[in-house]
């Protein structure tokens, strides 16, 4: 197999993430964007240390497992990878996936394990609470798009009016506010020139409050050089709120911003943000709790979803409870990486103190919140880097549940977590890949895992969450070794 080279085969299944495992007479090439079954040609783009790598060029022919997508953008948006496999087929891809890589990294580990599964979503379509679109052009020098980045592409956008992992009010919005600014500048990535850059919407599934935030640049297009730039700009935003607030929608819309974004990273972020209309924050309940959200506050995706999610994870702590039972709670848990604190919340009932670390403030503070609206008053949040934050905080643990970001945790907080030897562990991970990695060395200090299963928090796409129980081993003494000492 040869760099350039152009070769046909069957992809024989799809590792996590995204890495479609093609066989061909001269050896296996990896390739993306593909599904198990289909028939493809390819060109061989790196070959190195015995990998190769290769470039989709055409599908020659289809999965036996494929279906007609639902959704007329799949194929040229990036956003979704099995949007033409039946969702029970999603599941097994993703279920063998992270078996695979569960089963690599523990095959140490000498004590049986269990692995149950994985549990699939509640609602398959219309599921997401937030979505980040961008703007753009679909091809260079193109009219403006608002929507996905297109597939391969760190630049051109497709403009997903028909999106279906979001619900019609989010189509509604998209397309109005694409519409609106038809002729407007947007911010070019590699010029560094233009004013529009995201519009974000997040919406509650549960009591159906959105939020709405369209994100610029600080530099308006200066078309009428009779009206002073500042006030054209508050009257195109003040306008196109108006409009956006009569739109015909289902849910309530309870804020309007203008997020003011000068960095040259492709992110969401402010430099200042004006409420044009109501409030930055609204409500989501889940599991009997209510929580309040605000722009940038993270929160689980799919509000379903995180439902069993978590209902697993207090599932995995149940020891905890079953202890707690009939006698005052006396143990200390800390929830680290703990985003807005759902899963301290969860566990507040249960335990004497729940000491929650985040390094997001704003995501401390709507926990703190969140905390006081649901009348728990056991539950201390940190504003901090994990690996810091740590070496502050007198108490010790008796249990620690870990939901850290996509690249798992540190190695040096790994040490330190570690360290305190608790008995029970709960990790919370959206990368299995990281996680992979961090039960290697859980697995080196002294740590089994008991049991594991995926949960399905992304249908559609390649991500897939898993929920891990670990245990400290405790190594029965040699007593011969204790009577010759």
């Amino acid at each position: 197999m040869k760099k350039g080279q152009v070769l046909t085969g069957i992809v024989d299944r799809v590792d996590f993430p995204n890495k479609g495992v093609v066989i061909v007479e001269d050896g296996i090439c990896i390739v993306k964007n593909v599904l198990p079954g289909q028939k493809i040609t390819f060109a061989v783009q790196k070959k190195r240390n015995g990998r190769a790598e290769g470039r989709l060029l055409k599908v020659e022919e289809n999965s036996p497992m494929e279906v007609n997508s639902p959704c007329p953008h799949f194929g040229a948006c990036g956003g979704c990878t099995y949007l033409s496999l039946p969702y029970v087929e999603q599941l097994k891809i993703k279920e063998m996936q992270v078996r695979k890589l569960l089963e690599g990294a523990l095959a140490g580990q000498s004590e049986k394990w269990g692995f149950e599964g994985i549990k699939g979503s509640p609602a398959q379509t219309g599921y997401r609470n937030k979505m980040e679109f961008s703007f753009g052009d679909e091809y260079k020098d193109g009219p403006l798009a608002l929507g996905m980045h297109k597939r391969g592409s760190f630049y051109d956008i497709v403009t997903v009016r028909d999106c279906q992992i979001v619900d019609e009010d989010y189509r509604r919005i998209l397309s109005f506010t694409r519409d609106f600014f038809d002729g407007c500048s947007f911010y070019h990535r590699l010029r560094h020139t233009g004013y529009l850059r995201h519009l974000l919407v997040r919406k509650a599934y549960r009591t159906g409050e959105i939020l709405i935030a369209l994100v610029t640049t600080s530099h308006m297009d200066d078309e009428n050089k009779d009206i002073d730039a500042q006030n054209k700009e508050k009257y195109r935003l003040d306008e196109w709120k108006d409009q956006i607030l009569n739109l015909d929608l289902d849910g309530k819309i309870t804020g309007v911003l203008h997020i003011v974004n000068d960095s040259v990273a492709d992110v969401v972020q402010s430099d200042r943000t004006d409420i044009l209309y109501g409030q930055d924050f609204f409500y989501e309940e889940l599991l009997g709790l209510k929580f309040k959200i605000s722009t940038f506050s993270f929160f689980q995706t799919n509000s379903l979803g995180a439902e069993i999610l978590y209902e697993t994870a207090r599932e995995y702590i149940g020891n905890l409870n079953a202890a707690c039972k009939g006698q005052k709670p006396d143990k200390i848990v800390f929830d680290l990486y703990s985003g807005t604190g759902t899963i301290a919340q969860l566990m507040s009932p249960v335990a004497k103190k729940v000491i929650g670390v985040e390094i997001v403030e704003e995501a401390v503070e709507a926990a703190k919140r969140n905390a006081e609206l649901n009348g728990l008053h056991n539950c201390e949040f940190i504003a901090g880097d994990v690996l810091k934050v740590l070496d502050e905080i007198e108490e010790k643990p008796d249990m620690i549940v870990l939901d850290p970001p996509r690249d798992g945790i540190h190695p040096k907080a790994l040490k330190k977590i570690i360290g305190y030897g608790v008995d029970k562990l709960v990790y919370i991970s959206c990368k299995p890949s990281s996680l992979a990695r961090d039960l290697e060395v859980f697995l080196e200090n002294g740590y089994v895992v008991e049991k594991a299963v995926a949960v399905d928090q992304f249908p559609w796409t390649a991500n897939v969450e898993t929920v891990c129980l670990l245990s400290k081993l405790h190594v029965e003494p040699n007593l011969d070794e204790l009577i010759c000492l």
